[in-house]
């Protein structure tokens, strides 16, 4: 048992160490490292919203007068300023309409100037901005598909902070920074995503746990090997010299 024990832990170890050093080390980041400072709270300032019913000049009538087929209609804030946000379906793709709720002129897709003011009304820091760009396709894995079209501005920090902000509706609707997209990849190692990164292979995860049983009890059974097989191996030798003490004194007393 114990030379099986042996060669069944030292293949398996092979096999399995490297998985078995990334995690703990993922495992520690995404654990020592904040939640809410991943998911990127402290990026943004959170004013609060009052919106005064007595000044949205233009009725809610008369939004339904020019956008008959309007859907989702909600009165929000875009900086100071009072707004429709509602969608309008069509057999191709649902439409997003920013409007103005005093005019009711509408104000989307934002253009860059208005996106660069409502990323520095909303960004906590006061670093300058560094790169602004206007995505329409093929966003980076960190924004999904359906927030498209949207503006990515980025500041100058160590930490490289991204916000991201709708064109259709003019909200937040991602901030990233380093620290996240380093817990991300930390996340896809430590529950072995080496695939696509929408789909965890449960598959792989599933017999590399397995093997991992095996080689944590064929540990267990050498540790036993080590403890208490040294033990054994103790007593006749004690045994000798105990017996040798005897002969001695023996001897002596005759």
């Amino acid at each position: 048992m114990h030379k099986t024990a042996r060669t069944v832990h030292k293949w398996l170890m092979l096999l399995l160490g490297l998985q078995f050093v990334i995690w703990p080390v993922t495992g520690a980041y995404m654990v020592f490292v904040h939640i809410d400072y991943i998911h990127g709270d402290p990026l943004i300032t959170n004013p609060q919203i009052k919106i005064n019913p007595d000044k949205l000049q233009y009725s809610l009538a008369q939004l339904l007068q020019t956008y008959p087929h309007a859907e989702q209609i909600s009165v929000g804030k875009l900086m100071e300023q009072d707004v429709y946000r509602f969608s309008i379906p069509s057999p191709t793709a649902t439409q997003q309409v920013l409007l103005s709720a005093q005019t009711g002129e509408r104000l989307s897709p934002l253009n860059q100037t208005t996106a660069i003011a409502l990323a520095q009304y909303y960004y906590a820091g006061n670093e300058p901005i560094d790169e602004v760009s206007l995505l329409t396709d093929n966003p980076p894995f960190e924004l999904s598909d359906r927030h498209l079209p949207a503006w990515r501005i980025n500041f100058e920090h160590f930490s490289a902070p991204s916000i991201y902000i709708s064109a259709d509706s003019g909200l937040i609707v991602g901030k990233r920074h380093a620290f996240w997209r380093i817990f991300d990849w930390m996340f896809r190692f430590h529950v072995m995503d080496y695939g696509d990164a929408e789909e965890v292979d449960n598959l792989l995860l599933f017999w590399i746990a397995l093997l991992s049983t095996f080689a944590t009890i064929s540990g267990l059974v050498l540790t036993y090997f080590r403890v208490f097989g040294r033990k054994s191996k103790r007593k006749p030798m004690y045994s000798k010299r105990k017996n040798i003490f005897k002969k001695r004194n023996h001897s002596g007393a005759a």
